[in-house]
């Protein structure tokens, strides 16, 4: 599953830096089996206009013991007609969440029984979403579709609802004569009768009950193939040519990634639809992926969006983690999240090469560090939680991901991949925890890596190093200090990694065209601060700490500038050019500025110069922004987006002419110009020469809504996001108010709402009430998104207002996600507002001790007049 690649509902990131568990979670076990569902068959009659759907649930269940006499079953918001086996009426009671069964004869150890549910659902909210044409959006097509993970089965179909329960499957349901249905597996026949279409789908490999899917719409059809297995997408009428250009390299990716994992894929058929209003970017049912109809790229958006092939990739991998290979409890769920995120990884450099994956597996560590950081820290595998889809965060993608970047390290590229395979092979249509990854790499290699496990896996956090370097001309000795900042004394020594990473020392290549030379060393660091000495032939020219920069942690490089400056121009590997880049901004001044400037137009992978841009941003002087500028004319267009971003940071003339220029003029990537319009909203209310632009932004962004639009509404979106730093411009707050209407785009809409957060903060009080006025209506909508997008907006304000109105949200959610987030963005206020009356505090104080300062000197001056000797010329004698 890919949860925040196209709403960003996932990253709410926080400042107060909360603890992970919240009050009410407890721990989580896999529940008692009273048998083994050998079999599921669902038989549904879809009523799309009503939103309604009739159902009979078979479960084949074999007993482990003879003698139950009871059963309970997960089935939430269902109205539960009847209960039978082998036709006799069973006892039930049915509480709105558990369907509790008094069976009329105890079970018989290990013979099956049929256990027939009859239930009807009426207008679900969650498990089953019905997707209708609006007043409002009366273009949006009719589609049914499910999504089960985490725990949303159970409010389709009775089930006994975790993933440690695998059985076959098969659905046949009933829709009107002109829709498609697409399930899992093979589709066995299509029937006719009347006005309706019968669609009965199998699933011959055992799943859990997550994976099982449902999809209903007038799709049309593309096909491709594999090795004979059918590869099919499902879209709407009218995106053919998005969907070919978005997922036409499924059949490589299929190919790449049997050899990959060591296994052929494993099912009859692989289906990608794209349906409308998805709630995350794709869910990897059994053979049948869904996927947001947000990934389907226009030509324009293909030049430098990434996104929508990872996301195909990524829940491409889980047909093999996840769905072959399934995890026995959601605590375990990083053994496939990891991998699935992983894999973006591989296909980036199968695709694109080996300096793409790095930079690309760059973003993934600094995505979980960015969470670690101000959300909370947390161990990958744990039990403790309130809702499980809580665990579905970047410590479970990012940083699963970078765990498995680091074993296929640490053990080689032939041992680790013999592991994989080994993991695969052995628990294939399976349940696996943590232990299986860790028996599967002892019994591939004969390695024990409990060891990093237990500080990657089993707890949280991550080294972070500070590298500080000395050369002894005397006795050609290089002496690096390596100190775990981490680590904190009262801790005594429990926050220490004890791990072994490899450090190169570069020299100078035979000649001026040749690779640098490499001189590589291993060392164990475990404690507080070490120092190291090495033994070289001659001074390096520079130092890569961590070669090939796999391990996960932060490292900070105190070297002096000319070893810096080597790094950048000449290590082979770009993550240390990087490193080199960032630690040389830090040191600031006109040499930085210089060297920073030259890299951005000599260095030959787009990534590096990328990151040279961003830290050139970060040096405020003049020269900085004139190094930048060259960069709007790079070739690759992320650098170009990166110059834009940077540019945005100096508030002069000459940037903001710059920016308003190409916002104007536009660029070949969405991405850059819509960068450059969001960049003229940090030039509001800032005095340049020749007086304030806030009318001529203005303006443009006006402008910007009126005419432009662009995939997904990349451009327009970039117009809220500018208008959203216009606080003091009340045209600006009646612009956004006016796009959060219903009937706007929704990817235009969701943008607007989350901008009345920023634009909330300096409002006279009248114009925060229209604010809150809106987002308490908008609180109330049943879409996801868009409730996602109120907290968004909420946890952004500064008032006690929006802590009542998460209160009232939080309190009222059926949704475990928007639960959480509510609750996290109420301690965001909390804190902010904390923080305000703090520096209120300050502030008067401050005032209060200028007051008796000023008394003091007044009574200093007073008291030094009444000291000095009288100037007053004597009065003459008479």
């Amino acid at each position: 599953m890919s949860l925040d690649r196209f709403h960003g509902f996932q990253a709410l990131d926080d400042s107060s830096n909360r603890g992970f568990e919240l009050p009410g979670a407890h721990p989580h076990y896999s529940p008692d089996r009273p048998g083994h569902v050998k079999h599921i068959r669902l038989d549904l009659d879809l009523d799309l206009d009503r939103r309604t759907c009739q159902g009979t649930c078979t479960l084949r269940l074999q007993p482990i013991l003879s003698g139950t006499t009871h059963l309970t079953l997960d089935a939430v918001n269902q109205t539960i007609d009847r209960v039978t086996i082998d036709g006799v009426d069973q006892a039930f009671d049915h509480d709105g969440e558990h369907l509790d069964i008094e069976l009329s004869q105890p079970l018989e150890r290990c013979i099956a029984i049929d256990l027939v549910i009859t239930y009807h659902l009426h207008q679900p909210q969650r498990g089953l979403y019905f997707i209708q044409p609006s007043a409002d959006y009366p273009d949006k097509p009719t589609q049914v579709w499910t999504q089960g993970e985490d725990e949303d089965s159970r409010y389709w179909f009775p089930c006994f609802d975790y993933p440690g329960q695998l059985a076959t499957s098969e659905l046949r349901v009933s829709v009107p004569q002109d829709f498609m249905a697409i399930s899992n597996g093979d589709l066995v026949e299509t029937l006719t009768e009347g006005d309706r279409k019968i669609y009965h789908w199998q699933q011959y490999q055992v799943h859990p009950t997550y994976l099982m899917t449902l999809a209903v719409g007038r799709f049309v059809e593309l096909t491709d193939s594999w090795q004979g297995k059918p590869i099919t997408y499902y879209v709407e009428a009218g995106q053919e040519a998005a969907a070919r250009r978005t997922l036409g390299k499924t059949p490589a990716m299929v190919d790449f990634f049997s050899k990959t994992f060591g296994y052929p894929y494993p099912f009859p058929k692989y289906a990608q639809v794209c349906v409308d209003d998805f709630i995350f970017g794709g869910m990897e049912n059994t053979s049948t992926t869904l996927l947001t109809d947000r990934c389907l790229l226009d030509e324009r958006a293909a030049v430098d969006n990434l996104r929508s092939e990872t996301l195909v990739a990524h829940e491409l991998a889980h047909q093999w983690f996840g769905d072959l290979v399934v995890i026995r409890h959601w605590s375990h769920a990083w053994l496939k999240e990891g991998m699935a995120t992983y894999a973006e990884t591989l296909w980036i450099h199968e695709t694109y090469g080996a300096d793409d994956a790095a930079y690309y597996q760059l973003g993934t560590t600094r995505s979980y560090l960015e969470e670690d950081r101000s959300r909370y820290r947390r161990p990958m595998v744990t039990h403790v939680y309130r809702e499980p889809i809580e665990l579905y965060d970047r410590h479970l993608y990012e940083k699963g991901a970078c765990v498995y970047h680091l074993l296929r390290h640490s053990l080689g590229d032939e041992a680790f991949w013999a592991a994989i395979h080994t993991f695969v092979r052995d628990n294939a249509h399976q349940t696996v925890e943590t232990i299986d990854l860790l028996r599967a790499i002892e019994k591939a290699t004969g390695r024990n890596l409990l060891n990093l496990f237990d500080q990657y896996v089993f707890r949280g956090g991550h080294p972070d190093y500070k590298v500080a370097y000395h050369w002894d001309k005397s006795s050609n000795l290089a002496k690096l200090t390596v100190s775990q900042t981490q680590a904190k004394p009262e801790n005594q020594g429990k926050d220490l990694f004890d791990l072994t990473l490899p450090i190169a020392f570069g020299f100078p290549g035979d000649d001026a065209t040749a690779a640098p030379r490499l001189q590589t060393f291993t060392v164990r660091i475990h404690e507080a601060e070490q120092s190291f000495y090495f033994p070289l032939d001659q001074k390096p020219s520079f130092i890569s700490f961590d070669a090939g920069n796999a391990t996960l942690k932060t490292v900070s490089l105190h070297y002096p500038l000319p070893l810096l400056k080597a790094q950048l121009q000449q290590d082979p590997d770009p993550l240390s050019r990087i490193q080199a880049a960032s630690a040389i901004a830090q040191k600031g001044g006109l040499e930085a500025v210089t060297l920073l400037g030259e890299a951005l137009s000599q260095q030959p992978f787009w990534g590096v110069r990328l990151e040279v841009a961003r830290a050139l941003g970060q040096i405020k002087l003049h020269q900085a922004q004139t190094a930048l500028r060259a960069g709007l004319q790079d070739v690759h267009p992320r650098v170009r987006s990166a110059v834009v971003s940077a540019l945005g940071q100096f508030k002069t003339l000459d940037s903001y002419q710059a920016l308003y220029a190409l916002a104007q003029k536009g660029d070949a990537s969405y991405t850059v110009e819509s960068n450059a319009i969001a960049s003229l909203g940090s030039f509001s209310n800032t005095s340049l020469e020749g007086g304030s632009k806030d009318g001529e932004i203005l303006a443009l962004l006006q402008s910007v809504l009126e005419t432009r639009s662009g995939w997904n509404e990349i451009l327009r979106c970039g117009a809220i996001r500018a208008l959203s730093q216009l606080k003091t411009i009340p045209a600006a707050l009646d612009l956004v108010l006016h796009y959060t209407a219903p009937g706007v785009p929704q990817a235009l809409r969701l943008m607007a709402i989350r901008a009345l957060g920023a634009l909330s903060t300096g409002q006279e009080p009248r114009d925060l009430e229209r604010i809150l006025d809106r987002l308490e209506d908008l609180a109330g909508e049943e879409f996801f998104l868009t409730q996602m997008a109120v907290i968004g907006a909420l946890r952004h304000m500064e008032t006690p207002a929006a802590i009542a109105l998460l209160t009232t949200l939080m309190d009222q959610t059926l949704d475990g996600r928007s639960k959480r987030s509510a609750e996290e963005a109420i301690a965001a206020v909390e804190s902010r507002l904390g923080n305000r009356k703090a520096v209120q505090g300050l502030q008067d104080d401050l005032k209060q001790l200028k007051q008796q300062n000023q008394d003091l000197l007044s009574r200093l001056e007073a008291l030094e007049a009444q000291a000095k000797p009288q100037t007053t010329p004597a009065t003459p004698p008479s």
